[in-house]
């Protein structure tokens, strides 16, 4: 099979390795659709990896099952069903495997696709049949693979904020993350006001629902952002998406008194000035990727609200395109980019 390798500093490398077999209590996937997230990028510039340590990348993958183990009960998977992939495995007993946060595991997390496990960019992907999720018949693939991660991480900060429809929600960062933020924060029929630097990116924040757009390069974000919440007072709630420190710095100051800021972001350092928290008695959670239970939430509230995730995707690419969609995502050139099998 075709499998896409980061080799570290900068290098991408499409590799023939052999077909997967499934494990007893696993499947192979047959990806159609493996999706491109920024954090990825932190795997391709890392450091150099030997050739043990190299692992086929993608960690939003969706496609159909093709075969399954000896130990895989029918309704756990069978052949021909459409899945998503949440692309973590762990010990499987443990409070947050149970929990289906296998994510925070600590008795041996495997991450598919950068870290220790290989993912989904690649014609072929063998995963434990327990982290696989039904994909609606209504959701392309497309779709799927942008749920898997990126909507889906958005989803599950909305849910950690307890975001509710008399509310006002800033998300600050409108890349692939924070539009999905802001198409489902206006979903939850809460009053968006999206924040960006990129014309392009606030447009289409626009297009996607948000109530209010705030250019952060034509001034002070945190006034404009005070400015179209009552009283002056701050926005309830809001989601920052980009990592970048002075933004989420931002997120927390444009908060009223009593509000609560997610990182959603990952990597880098947090720095607030502790009167925020004190004086106004703010909350800062962090939000890292979605449970299994929020993904398959996630793609039941898409498809019963009739949201257009699929207007998301910027860019799509034939698999064996994925040095090339690296490339302008590193030069921020393209949105979402999905890589494509036939």
């Amino acid at each position: 099979m075709r499998a896409v390798v980061f080799l570290g500093a900068g290098e991408i490398e499409l590799q023939q390795r052999p077909d997967p077999r499934p494990a007893l209590d696993g499947v192979v996937v047959r990806i159609r659709a493996s999706g491109m997230c920024g954090s990825d990028l932190h795997h391709l510039d890392g450091p150099r990896r030997t050739p043990d340590e190299q692992v086929v990348e993608g960690h939003e993958p969706c496609g159909v099952v093709e075969s399954v183990g000896a130990a895989v009960r029918p309704g756990e998977a069978r052949v021909g069903d459409r899945v998503m992939v949440h692309h973590y495995d762990g010990c499987r007993t443990c409070r947050h495997c149970r929990s289906g946060w296998t994510q925070y595991c600590t008795r041996g997390r495997v991450v598919f696709g950068g870290l220790d496990g290989d993912g989904g960019h690649a014609d072929l992907m063998a995963v434990p049949a327990h982290a696989l999720i039904a994909l609606p018949d209504e959701l392309s693939f497309s779709t799927g693979a942008a749920l898997s991660c990126g909507t889906g991480t958005a989803f599950a900060a909305i849910e950690r904020v307890a975001l509710t429809a008399d509310e006002t929600v800033a998300v600050f960062g409108q890349g692939p993350v924070g539009l999905s933020a802001t198409l489902l924060a206006k979903a939850f029929g809460a009053r968006v006001i999206a924040v960006d630097v990129d014309p392009a990116r606030l447009a289409m924040a626009r297009r996607t629902g948000a109530d209010h757009v705030v250019d952060a390069r034509e001034g002070d974000p945190v006034a404009a952002v005070r400015a179209l919440t009552r009283d002056g007072e701050g926005v309830d709630k809001s989601l920052e998406c980009s990592a970048v420190p002075v933004v989420r710095r931002q997120a927390v100051e444009a908060l009223r008194p009593w509000g609560t800021a997610c990182m959603v972001g990952v990597f880098g350092p947090l720095e607030v000035d502790s009167n925020e928290l004190i004086h106004h008695r703010k909350t800062i959670v962090g939000s890292l990727t979605a449970s299994k239970n929020q993904l398959q939430d996630c793609a039941r509230f898409v498809v019963d609200r009739g949201l257009d995730v699929e207007s998301l995707i910027t860019h799509r690419f034939p698999l064996a395109a994925a040095e090339r969609a690296y490339r302008l995502f590193q030069r921020q050139e393209i949105g979402k980019g999905v890589l494509l099998n036939d």
